[in-house]
């Protein structure tokens, strides 16, 4: 067994017993990254010295058997590349930032090193955030490592798929319209959307701030509550921070689901949903209502306005946020402007991709004067109705479950020329962005063609005990978490 299929609980048993150190658990990182992300393109930086020595300080530190191991003690992890690291690159994938080097912590970042883990390398992720395939990466594409002919997902591909590598014990990513959830499925493993609010978003890099979330990526749904546990909480930094109490995640990991009422909305079963994918979800709801859960049928009819009333939202918020890359103060720089209004323009024509230059320009018309109120009004106005039908649906259930994707992972290059096709794929994932709700990714099985499918639980707002308990209650009844390519080691 490789070390990164042992669960947190068990990787901290063996550090306690010397069994092994943290050193071991750093270099099986770094070599697991040299010997087999050539292919999967996962990682964009490493930071070998500084993991080097941070993991003889905390062997150091073991060895004097004084203190009391941190939450996430001595486990490398990757960082989505949104995510600013003091000392440490942070591109968000893209040209313009190609030789940003942050001088401060994100919360997020600062509370990770907190709980004593090593953030070893920042991963890729389509650039600002903005995709759905890893495709729109500035530097290059990461690809799926069940299949390298698939796209791993997005805008947290890397981050995805180097889990399913196991080059690290738990990534980090961002999710604004299921950019966790979703690559999670592709990739087989788990992902969490936490409430928007629950955790900090201060040096996240913002992309869509009223829709943004920072969550983990694990192997299993125990780590999962793990690193939950050390990222949530209050933050006074972020003034979108939520001061709600943070509950003991490990505890409802029970196991138990008698008497649990799961809503499966028919929007999200039905048609547009590819049959492999249906099956295993329902086999799934099978599963749980064995263990004494039950499931009905609801509606959600706002649904099918949830992908244009995003797109519409999450580009106008974006137009905002990346108005502040403007050559001036810090990224790319053209060198051939006659002025500044040229400056302005040649550094973001130079800077940004041509997904990033869309979304901008599609934000910047629905904010213009005389378009406000027919697109970004409406669309704040049908936000509302979705929030409406899940407050609905959870007056009589207590998740909703429904698949993560429609589909299974898509061939590279199949939709990159699709705009429209291409965010079709999030219509299962946005409209819990748009609630601010949490959510969860989890393995429900494998299609025909080996990829993994992956089938998403939704809980009310900062109930993420909930559906973590329901997950691991699954999880623990099935093995589809327990797969992984057949290359990757151990």
């Amino acid at each position: 067994m490789s070390l990164f299929d042992k669960r947190l609980s068990e990787i901290h048993s063996d550090l306690r017993k010397k069994e092994i150190s943290v050193t071991d658990l750093v270099e099986a990182s770094l070599t697991s990254i040299r010997e087999a992300d050539g292919e999967v393109k996962s990682v964009l930086y490493v930071d070998e010295e500084q993991a080097r020595l941070q993991a003889k300080a905390l062997d150091e530190r073991l060895s004097q058997g004084t203190e009391e191991l941190g939450l996430l003690y001595g486990l490398p992890a990757g960082l989505k590349d949104n995510i600013v690291t003091q000392g440490l690159r942070t591109t968000c994938a893209s040209k313009f930032l190609a030789n940003y080097d942050p001088i401060y912590d994100a919360t997020v970042s600062k509370k990770v090193k907190d709980a004593d883990a090593l953030i070893v390398a920042k991963l890729n992720m389509d650039e600002f955030a903005m995709g759905g395939s890893n495709e729109n990466s500035g530097f290059f594409p990461t690809k799926n490592p069940w299949n390298t002919e698939y796209v791993p997902g997005g805008s947290s591909g890397g981050s995805a798929a180097a889990m399913a590598s196991r080059h690290f014990y738990f990534t980090l990513g961002s999710d604004t319209g299921g950019s966790i959830r979703q690559p999670a499925a592709f990739c087989g493993v788990v992902g969490l959307k936490p409430t928007y609010g629950r955790v900090s978003r201060f040096g996240l890099v913002a992309f869509a701030s009223s829709l943004d979330q920072i969550g983990p990526i694990t192997k299993n749904v125990e780590d999962a509550a793990y690193v939950l546990q050390a990222i949530a909480g209050h933050d006074e930094y972020d003034s979108t921070s939520a001061a709600v109490d943070v509950p003991d995640y490990l505890s409802a990991l029970t196991g138990d689901v008698k008497g649990l009422r799961i809503g499966v909305p028919k929007e999200l079963i039905g048609e547009g949903i590819d049959a492999e994918v249906r099956d295993a979800v329902l086999a799934a709801l099978k599963q749980l209502e064995s263990m004494g859960a039950t499931w009905s049928e609801v509606s959600m009819p706002h649904t099918e306005y949830a992908v244009p009333a995003y797109y519409l939202l999450a580009s106008s918020e974006a137009s905002s946020n990346l108005a502040r890359f403007d050559g001036v103060r810090y990224g790319v720089r053209a060198d051939n402007a006659d002025n500044l209004i040229e400056l302005y323009k040649e550094s973001r024509s130079q800077g940004f991709g041509s997904e990033v230059k869309r979304r901008i320009m599609l934000g910047t018309y629905a904010l213009s004067s005389g378009y406000y109120d027919a697109y970004y009004k409406k669309a704040q106005q049908v936000r509302t109705l979705i929030i409406r039908d899940f407050e609905s649906v959870f007056a009589n259930f207590d998740v909703i479950l429904h698949p993560t994707t429609p589909t299974t992972a898509f061939k590279i290059g199949e939709n990159i020329d699709d705009p429209v096709k291409m965010y079709l794929e999030d219509i299962c994932t946005v409209p819990v962005n748009l609630a601010g709700l949490p959510a969860i990714s989890v393995p429900c099985g494998f299609a025909a063609n080996g990829l993994p499918i992956g089938m998403q639980i939704v809980g009310r707002a900062f109930d993420e005990s909930t559906i973590l308990r329901v997950a691991h209650a699954y999880e623990q009844a099935t093995e589809h978490h327990l797969r992984k390519p057949e290359w990757v080691r151990g």
